[in-house]
């Protein structure tokens, strides 16, 4: 275990969205590496919720039910951080949704399906702020780091919605940066294709390939964006508003 000289988060508290896996499992690792007590969001996984919770560095974790489409349960996340932490340091929206859809495709791509891609990966992230931001504003050095993608500034992905999603996501990070300084910072994480199933029907050797075609031929893994994540947290003191690309390059290629 890390010592205090090495553990920058010790004494804060962060919450973690989508925290049972992928990007939002290495975030929660490296967080509480860095000596912050963590609350894992989670909506359907939570026997990985909990075994996240073994694994951890530290004490005083705990897991919370969370489901981006249902108010109220941002809500009790919201007491039970309350009731557990006191205020909130760190906010990671790392939940999403998101499907493979050929951007040709508008029949598949129905109206129900836009607004459910729209709801769980920009209003879903902003009822988690909206509720949280009281406890962030306890804070005296508070950030929300939000997972976004370069679909947002590309125009390439899973699929249509899911660019239009991440594009008002990355500007909603611009709009709360605007207002909520100086002791709350809000930055986006604009990763690639990242080695995780979170795109269904999207296997390890077709993102092995994609990576080789661009400049760094690597695949970037989970704990690349949640190192990023961690920055954010730690040494970006003076940034807010921003985005921060995670690609290995793949946005020039």
């Amino acid at each position: 275990m890390m010592g205090l000289s090495t553990t920058p988060l010790h004494g804060k508290a962060a919450l973690v969205t989508g925290g049972s896996s992928g990007i939002g499992a290495a975030t929660a690792r490296q967080l509480a590496m860095a000596g912050a007590a963590l609350a894992i969001g989670y909506h359907s996984g939570r026997e990985r919720a909990e075994a996240l919770l073994q694994e951890l560095e530290g004490t005083g974790h705990l897991a919370v039910p969370l489901a981006l489409e249902d108010p109220d349960t941002i809500r009790a996340a919201e007491t039970t951080i309350r009731q557990h932490f006191g205020r909130l340091d760190v906010l990671v929206n790392s939940a999403g949704f998101t499907r493979r859809i050929p951007h040709h495709d508008l029949k598949a791509l129905d109206e129900a399906l836009f607004e459910t891609i729209l709801l769980a990966n920009t209003l879903g992230p902003y009822s988690v702020i909206r509720n949280m931001l009281p406890l962030l504003r306890k804070s005296d050095d508070a950030v929300v780091v939000n997972v976004s993608s370069i679909s947002a500034f590309t125009g390439s992905g899973s699929n249509i919605a899911y660019c239009a999603a991440k594009a008002a996501l990355d500007t909603m990070t611009q709009s709360f940066a605007r207002v909520f300084g100086p002791n709350v910072r809000f930055l986006s994480v604009a990763p690639g294709v990242v080695g995780t199933g979170f795109v269904p029907g999207q296997d390890r050797s077709a993102i092995e390939a994609r990576a080789a075609r661009t400049p760094l031929q690597r695949v970037v893994e989970p704990d690349d964006v949640a190192q990023a994540i961690l920055a954010c947290a730690i040494s970006l003191k003076t940034a807010t508003g921003s985005r921060i690309v995670i690609d290995g390059g793949q946005s020039l290629s």
